[in-house]
């Protein structure tokens, strides 16, 4: 048996540990029962960001976008598609770039969409501009 992987309620926000060779479309969270793993992108908030990339043992990709950007609403239905065909491996999230510009200096996001992969808090990678969603999937596959 594998160590226990951690990771954030998308819900909640509570922290959960589950085996890491349990089907990740069984696992519920241990508060409020959702699905740990959805197969759709998440909505973060600036509230709700640090805690799910610095607390999640499983990496997280997440989307950069904003409204009224042309180019992120041509990307979201492929970052969708993507998250159902690998959701079971890498948290896919959303983050309105409007509600959190903080967040944006931080990064230095100078454009969008951009796609930024964390693990435990860490950079591992990002890419910029919309993507088709068999080429997000197996450029994701390079770090998971």
């Amino acid at each position: 048996m594998s160590d226990p992987v951690q990771t954030v309620c998308p819900n909640c926000l509570a922290l959960n540990r589950l085996p890491d060779d349990k089907p990740k479309d069984q696992a519920n969270c241990g508060k409020c029962h959702v699905p740990l793993f959805p197969d759709e992108p998440i909505d973060l908030t600036a509230q709700s960001f640090k805690r799910t990339i610095t607390k999640s043992e499983i990496p997280v990709l997440v989307d950069f976008w904003a409204e009224w950007c042309g180019p992120c609403k041509q990307m979201a239905p492929e970052f969708a598609k993507a998250a159902k065909m690998i959701s079971d491996k890498v948290r896919f999230a959303k983050l309105d770039t409007e509600s959190a510009p903080q967040i944006m200096q931080v990064y230095n996001i100078r454009g969008i969409p951009a796609l930024i992969l964390f693990k435990e808090g860490v950079e591992l990678a990002r890419l910029t501009g919309v993507r088709h969603h068999e080429e997000l999937v197996d450029w994701l596959k390079e770090y998971v």
